[in-house]
């Protein structure tokens, strides 16, 4: 702790400025304005105070060291700051820019100020780490002979992959989608996540003796079974993308979709290549259910394609502005953050539910909108594509916290619908018809405290085995996972880090 008055002399909390809104949302550049490093970084590092019991350490779930790379931010030590980063993160740019900073949420200067910009200093190391040259690929030493499979390339695979082949492992990294990087390819929007960084740290990954094989579906081009036999461990890490539905009147009119079918077609087509889905919010009126970060995604996508109005909808009450007493430091609270995309328009409408969607002249008719601007285009369909949903407003009452408010039933223009309320458990079906394993009550992969699944010599890791998470518990988890699989295949202990278990939960997790 270079400074222990730090905290004192530097009592503001600077954020990276932001390009102009009506600049950024006329392409699908990082919405930033600038980068990390700034003349103000180093100062805002020094605000950490290297606490006795650095509670930001344990809301990480990768136990990053958080206060020795933040003293040596201060100090502008950038190859120091980023071997003591890399010890315990594979890919910091990712978690980042992405992550919701469980570890700033932990701060214990958050308690009476606002708390240290850790995200901040960890993109300013490793992007200073990628721009002066000290990020290398760390090839093994000596190869084994033991192989390994890892089944999806998101960053629960990526980090298992990453730290196998360092252990000397040969590993082979098969991906069901044209590209790699599973939903931080084509789930995020490239404005939040750049797929450059994503592509460089593939190019790391292949000098380090990672193999990727993209275009390949396990289930369908090679059976689960059959990939079993190949190899001496599988480590499957398919995410949890089976869709969470709404079973209400109108569902089956067209116009109806889930976000994830049309999200990835946005990114493919800023990269040149072919939708799948060929959905489009261009000159629609676009409703988004579920107000999380997927649904803001969906704004500023639909925003950035020309809608012609987007409403978030979002059942539960605006999350409020400061701690609420049910959530005390340093558990993870669920505050109001404006998202870049809810700055660039749109309209959020929270405390409200959906009843049916609307497709017919008779539902056309019972329509009250107070700006006659916003129902222009808004005419009933026949041919039994969506034009409206009705919604009506929720408040605790006798039937529980969503208790619907009678006389509140309005209907608002529906273009498109993108579904946007969470996901139920990974899509197992081929899985557990080849190479039967064990699920657990929600329907995601069961697994031991080592990640070990029912079937020998398989095991699961990131959403696949704990459900809709975060990235950076992905992260943790890939490199657990990765621990556990060395021991099974050396039966030695292992030297790779193993920053959790499989049963370790954080104490309050964010949407």
């Amino acid at each position: 702790m270079g400074d222990p008055r730090g905290f004192l002399k530097v009592r503001t909390r600077r954020e990276l400025a932001e390009r102009p809104i009506e600049e950024r949302i006329k392409d699908w550049f990082d919405v930033h304005a600038e980068s990390g490093l700034q003349p103000w970084t180093r100062e805002q590092a020094a605000r950490c105070m290297d606490c006795g019991t650095p509670f930001c350490m344990t809301g990480c779930p990768l136990g990053n060291v958080i206060p020795e790379w933040n003293d040596l931010v201060r100090q502008g030590k950038w190859e120091d700051a980023y071997n003591r980063l890399s010890q315990t993160s594979n890919f910091p740019e990712f978690t980042g820019r992405i992550c919701p900073a469980l570890c700033e949420q932990a701060c214990v200067l958050g308690i009476h100020q606002p708390p240290t910009m850790i995200k901040n200093d960890e993109v300013t190391i490793i992007d200073q780490a990628w721009e002066l040259g000290y990020v290398k690929p760390l090839p093994p030493q000596r190869l084994t002979d033991q192989t390994v499979a890892v089944v999806g390339s998101g960053p629960a695979g990526l980090a298992v992959a990453q730290q196998l082949t360092r252990a000397g492992h040969t590993v082979v990294v098969y991906e069901k989608d044209d590209a790699l990087g599973g939903l931080m390819r084509y789930g995020i929007p490239n404005f939040k996540l750049e797929k450059g960084l994503i592509d460089r740290r593939i190019e790391q990954m292949e000098a380090e003796g990672t193999r990727f094989r993209t275009n390949v579906e396990i289930g369908k081009d090679i059976s689960w079974d059959e990939l079993r036999d190949r190899y001496d461990a599988v480590v499957v890490a398919i995410g949890s993308r089976v869709p969470r539905d709404m079973k209400i009147p109108g569902r089956e009119l067209d116009g109806i979709h889930f976000a994830l079918d049309f999200l990835p077609d946005a990114t493919r087509r800023v990269f040149g290549v072919k939708p799948v889905n060929d959905i489009t919010a261009k000159d629609k009126h676009v409703v988004v259910i579920g107000g999380g970060d997927t649904g803001s995604d969906c704004l500023g996508t639909s925003i950035r394609q020309g809608a012609q109005s987007v409403t978030v909808l979002q059942i539960m009450p605006k999350e409020p502005t400061s701690r609420p007493d049910n959530q005390p430091w340093p558990t993870f609270a669920r505050l109001y953050q404006k998202t870049t995309s809810m700055a660039e328009g749109g309209e959020y409408l929270y405390n409200t539910d959906s009843v049916n969607f609307v497709g017919s002249e008779e539902e056309r008719s019972k329509v009250t909108i107070e700006d006659s601007a916003t129902a222009e285009g808004f005419v009933a369909d026949e041919r039994g594509h969506v034009t409206g949903l009705k919604i009506v407003n929720v408040a605790p009452g006798e039937n529980g916290p969503f208790t619907r408010q009678p006389g509140t039933e309005r209907v608002i223009p529906a273009d498109l619908v993108l579904i946007s309320v969470g996901f139920l458990h990974p899509d197992t079906t081929t899985l557990v018809d080849q190479l039967p394993v064990e699920l657990d009550k929600r329907g995601n992969i069961a697994r031991n405290d080592n990640f070990a699944t029912s079937q020998d010599g398989v095991f699961v890791c990131g959403d696949a085995g704990r459900g809709q998470s975060l990235v950076v518990w992905a992260i943790a988890e890939g490199r657990s996972c990765a621990s556990a699989v060395d021991e099974y295949l050396t039966k030695e202990k292992s030297e790779l880090s193993a920053p959790i278990k499989a049963s370790q939960r954080p104490m309050m997790l964010p949407r």
